[in-house]
């Protein structure tokens, strides 16, 4: 997709945008409560913004759980724009990211129905199923080149 832009934005700069795709995506589609959505650590995180002509369409969050761990969350794609690679997009992106900071491993808490999206970019299950706002979840885990 030559139009679309991934950038590591500013959350301050960008809280509107990310905000939106967020809502709608876990909120509207999923039904996720937003205390728990908006768990007051996005100032802290770094954010990915995908664009396509400028708008938004997609959004994903690391935070930097130690010098040895990171987490990917709250990777969300507008649903007009899915089936695009835009989520993949994202991840490796957040992966690159997070290999120029030297990250040896990275987690996710991953959906039980993409389990298999980031199984293809390498993440390897870590344990049993577990509910995270009322949805079936899995960890996963991937370890940096």
């Amino acid at each position: 997709m030559s139009n679309l832009v991934i950038r590591v934005v500013s959350y301050t700069a960008e809280k509107t945008a990310i905000q939106a795709i967020r809502h709608q995506v876990f909120q509207v589609e999923q039904g996720v409560d937003p205390a728990l959505e908006f768990d007051g650590q996005d100032e802290t995180a770094i954010h990915l913004l995908a664009q396509i002509e400028a708008e938004p369409v997609g959004t994903a969050r690391i935070r930097l759980l130690s010098e040895q761990l990171a987490k990917i969350e709250r990777v969300a794609v507008l649903s007009s724009c899915r089936g695009q690679g835009i989520g993949k997009r994202l991840m490796e992106e957040a992966i690159v990211f997070l290999n120029t900071k030297n990250i040896p491993e990275t987690k996710v808490n991953a959906q039980l129905y993409v389990k298999d999206f980031y199984q293809k970019l390498g993440f390897e299950q870590r344990g049993e199923v577990f509910e995270e706002a009322g949805i079936s979840h899995v960890e996963m885990r991937l370890r940096s080149l």
